[in-house]
């Protein structure tokens, strides 16, 4: 199926706003009630993770290509349930709306709402596990 192309934008986004996107999102999440205790269960080397996930969204963002790592696999085995990821966007849309320019953010929230979708769609098609249709 045929992904709609992510609308390119006039507005630059710096590696600062990179930085603060992902910063600010996860003290967010790490306080969360429903997404913290699976973050601080999986993520080891907060410094590691941090910027790991500034390259994955300066490539996305920024076109800088700098990420090579496998988001599935990365998530495969935490415990996630649908919800987490409604939760996640949820978050992820609130801090990026706050940090990027308008058109970055939408670009930013397309891509978020991609990978929820793929991701809800691989990890609850597991056998044994029940299917939850994605949103």
């Amino acid at each position: 199926m045929p992904h709609d192309p992510i609308p390119a934008s006039d507005e630059p986004v710096t590696e600062a706003m990179v930085t603060e996107l992902v910063h600010r999102f996860y003290d967010r999440a790490r306080r969360d009630p429903l997404l913290g205790p699976v973050f601080e269960t999986a993520v080891r080397n907060w410094d590691g993770h941090l910027a790991e996930i500034e390259t994955f969204w300066s490539s996305h963002l920024r076109g800088t290509g700098g990420y090579k790592g496998s988001p599935f696999m990365a998530h495969v085995g935490l415990g996630l349930e649908p919800e987490s990821f409604d939760r996640w966007l949820d978050l992820f849309g609130q801090t990026a709306r706050e940090v990027l320019p308008a058109s970055a953010a939408e670009r930013a929230l397309a891509k978020a709402n991609h990978m929820s979708v793929s991701l809800k769609s691989g990890l609850f098609t597991i056998p044994g596990r029940p299917y939850q249709t994605p949103r």
